[in-house]
């Protein structure tokens, strides 16, 4: 009860300038005061302080994955790649060849993510500059900078979807707006003053965003005309984790800043439920809240906390199981199995309906025992499901490719160091190198 109402106040003394921010919510675009108490009398708190994960777990010899063939897959339209934040068991002909080598696509560093639309490549820089380069024309056919001079210092973070010619980018100065690459025209634009920091997500004619003072916004895509706007806690201090939306198929899923998680009605955008996953109610530099990315599939949430994962039921929040390891890099959640790389370096699987481990193994340990690899080098940037196997892609420009049992095949080294999340379309390999080209791989 005393954390309950320690928890009350708190939110309340952060967010004592909603009245600033927001006029009290009094309109229709704001929730009110009498519907804000109702939900927080059924706010949950989770914490933990048992011992990490750290164990070696062979897989038992009788168990056989349940796998599906590989998809090909065609598009990337969001950086995340879909609506769930997950991703797929994809096609790749694997033969390593290097299809395409792009000219240097811009001066300036570049975004980690970027997005594959109706076979053009779609980035930006920190200058601002909206970059479409044409696979078929083999050439930058689009580049496009929304900023007038007085912004000319700022680096420029932006947060890109597409559908269809339109690019929708929302900011770190409060700009959100949509632009039409195939014929180079703003089709609308608005400012809130305070920077975006979250993906973004699409769905029927909307738009969802949500900014540094952990806001979530959902806007009219045709028009930019704000829709919602629901606050939820603030912190004072802002650390490298963003706000992460994910949708499953009737609610937004947002996890903020201060390591709350909401579900959101899709329809009517009230809020089902929320839970707070940080482990600490001292919010200073040290004990920010850290976690990764949200994936839904079917009807769970899948996240890690800083110091735990979870499983959780979307429609009540209910925790399904909870493990004392964590990890940076979102899961991949394929045929009800999870597959998982810990922050110190573990690969597992698990059944995604309780959380059981079905195997876990070092791969840092794996790999030096093997191939006499320095673990030191070993500074994973992302990993995926291909052809039925599981890649780990490593910051040096290697590739550690193993069967869906953990077992290593080989380790491949690409033509150059990975300088962005890779992408798999069309059977291809594509990521951006540090010289900022394009490769592509087939």
């Amino acid at each position: 009860m005393k954390l309950f109402k320690f928890l009350i106040i708190l939110f309340f003394l952060n967010s004592c300038s909603f009245d600033n921010k927001t006029g009290i919510w009094n309109n229709e675009n704001k929730i009110s005061d009498d519907k804000q108490n109702q939900i927080f009398k059924d706010f949950k708190k989770i914490s933990s302080s048992i011992k990490t994960f750290n164990e070696n777990i062979q897989i038992k010899k009788n168990f056989k994955f349940n796998l599906d063939k590989s998809v090909n897959n065609v598009s990337w339209q969001d950086y995340y790649f879909d609506s769930n934040n997950n991703l797929k068991n994809f096609k790749y002909d694997n033969l390593n060849q290097v299809v395409l080598k792009s000219k240097k696509l811009s001066k300036y560093e570049l975004n980690d993510y970027f997005l594959y639309n109706n076979n053009n490549v779609i980035l930006n820089d920190l200058k601002g500059n909206l970059i479409v380069y044409s696979l078929t024309e083999k050439s930058i056919i689009t580049k496009f900078n929304f900023y007038k001079k007085k912004y000319k210092k700022i680096k420029k973070l932006l947060n890109l979807i597409v559908e269809g010619d339109i690019i929708y980018v929302s900011d770190n100065i409060g700009y959100i707006y949509a632009y039409n690459y195939k014929i180079n025209q703003i089709i609308w634009a608005k400012n809130y003053k305070i920077p975006f920091r979250s993906n973004l997500k699409l769905f029927s004619n909307q738009i969802v965003a949500s900014n540094q003072n952990n806001d979530l916004f959902i806007f009219n895509k045709i028009s930019g005309n704000l829709k919602k706007l629901i606050p939820s806690e603030e912190t004072p201090i802002n650390n490298s984790f963003i706000n992460n939306i994910v949708l499953n198929e009737n609610n937004i899923i947002f996890l903020n800043t201060f390591g709350s998680l909401y579900s959101v009605n899709k329809n009517n955008f009230n809020f089902n439920w929320f839970l707070n996953l940080n482990e600490t109610l001292d919010l200073n530099i040290s004990n920010l809240y850290i976690g990764s990315k949200v994936v839904c599939y079917k009807d769970k949430i899948f996240l890690s906390s800083k110091n735990n994962f979870y499983i959780l039921q979307s429609k009540n929040g209910r925790v399904v199981a909870k493990k004392n390891f964590s990890s940076e890099l979102r899961p991949i959640i394929y045929m009800d199995y999870i597959f998982l790389i810990t922050k110190n370096n573990f690969l597992l699987a698990m059944n995604a309906s309780n959380g059981k481990i079905i195997y876990s193994y070092d791969i840092k340990e794996k790999v030096a025992d093997l191939f006499n690899f320095d673990k030191k080098k070993l500074e994973i940037k992302n990993f995926m499901l291909v052809n039925g196997n599981i890649y780990i892609f490593l910051k040096n420009g290697h590739v550690i490719q193993l069967d869906i049992r953990g077992e290593i095949n080989q380790i491949i080294r690409l033509p150059s160091t990975l300088d962005s999340f890779p992408i798999i379309v069309d059977k291809l390999l594509l990521y951006l190198n540090k010289k900022n080209k394009l490769i592509l791989l087939n």
